[in-house]
């Protein structure tokens, strides 16, 4: 027998308060129409103070548990996909596992910043295949609220971030027949860390000399994010489509054949133009930017679970999935939901 990793559940959580760009007009000299027309955002969730990353993960789990008809016992394994871990170290995935009340089974956290929820989907997917793992709970999760540059200076950036996660459970499914058996058909996953300074933040860190964090540091804003925006958007164009039309070739699909494209939403500019350029239908591609802002690795099990609530993906649609981010890192995927 044939087997498959299907998604099995899927759950999301963004915080209550909303920040519209009106909001932000106030605080970083910039203005909606600047906003959404450079970006697509509208509004963003962010955090409390007293908000942690792994409680919005927790919530989002428990979601994607209680979706997936399954006990918290089954799971196996977690994989915890964040930029913005709940501390430098352990993994913020052991303080989930925590909160979740699931001792001892193995815990994975990993840093592919945008692209991290393939990239865990990816890992998931080879460790249920290996007959290691059973259910996997995969989680992506951001607060990005409490490390943006809040003042003019960072304008340019703060505006694009949004906190929330995004979960899904993967479980081992036998395949009667895999050309319409809901599992994982084809992942691909790329790096080039020649760019790993195009969109970084540069301090604190064991590379930054002496110390890994200083006054001066502090002063020159080397803790807040650093963007080269035209850089990403150039790569991110062209490496997404690339690998579209690349994991479509692997799964001996086309691109027409394709039910629903969810990709990572850091621009809506650049969504646009990749299905441009390889002409997908725009009713195909389902957006959330507008309305969470860039939610790095929580965004696309976040626009998972907001298509699933839209009527917009049902079960046994071809999803294709891509994302490009810091590292640089991108990747995509194809399943059959």
């Amino acid at each position: 027998m044939k087997y498959g990793s299907e998604i099995i559940g899927v759950g999301s959580f963004v915080p209550p308060k909303v920040f519209t760009n009106f909001d932000l007009e106030k605080i970083l000299d910039t203005t909606d129409e600047w906003i959404q027309q450079r970006t697509g955002i509208v509004e963003r969730h962010w955090v409390d103070p007293e908000t942690s990353n792994s409680d919005l993960g927790l919530e989002a789990s428990l979601r994607a548990i209680s979706n997936a008809g399954i006990d918290k016992k089954d799971i196996d394994m977690i994989i915890y996909a964040t930029l913005t871990p709940d501390h430098e170290f352990p993994g913020t995935g052991c303080f989930l596992q925590a909160k979740l009340d699931v001792p001892e089974i193995a815990v994975l956290d990993i840093r592919q910043q945008c692209t991290g929820f393939i990239y865990a989907l990816s890992i998931a997917d080879k460790f249920i295949l290996s007959g290691s793992h059973k259910n996997i709970l995969i989680v992506g999760s951001e607060v990005h609220s409490k490390g943006l540059d809040l003042t003019p200076n960072g304008r340019n950036v703060s505006v694009l971030f949004g906190d929330g996660a995004g979960a899904v459970i993967v479980s081992r499914k036998e395949l009667a027949d895999p050309k319409k058996d809901s599992h994982v058909i084809a992942t691909q996953l790329f790096a080039d860390g020649a760019f790993a300074k195009e969109l970084w933040i540069p301090a604190p860190g064991a590379a930054c000399g002496k110390e890994q964090i200083n006054h001066q540091m502090l002063e020159e804003g080397l803790q807040y994010p650093h963007m080269n925006g035209k850089t990403v958007f150039v790569h991110a164009t062209k490496r997404m489509a690339e690998c579209l039309v690349s994991v479509c070739k692997e799964a001996n699909l086309n691109l027409a054949d394709i039910d629903l494209f969810l990709f990572h939403q850091a621009n809506l500019r650049i969504n646009s133009k990749v299905a441009e350029m390889l002409s997908i239908p725009e009713g195909k591609v389902f957006n959330t930017i507008q309305n969470y802002g860039n939610t790095t690795a929580a965004t696309i099990p976040l626009g998972m679970d907001d298509a699933i609530k839209a009527g917009v993906l049902k079960k046994g649609m071809l999803v294709a999935s891509a994302a490009f981010g810091s590292g640089f890192t991108w990747g995509s995927t194809i399943f059959r939901y």
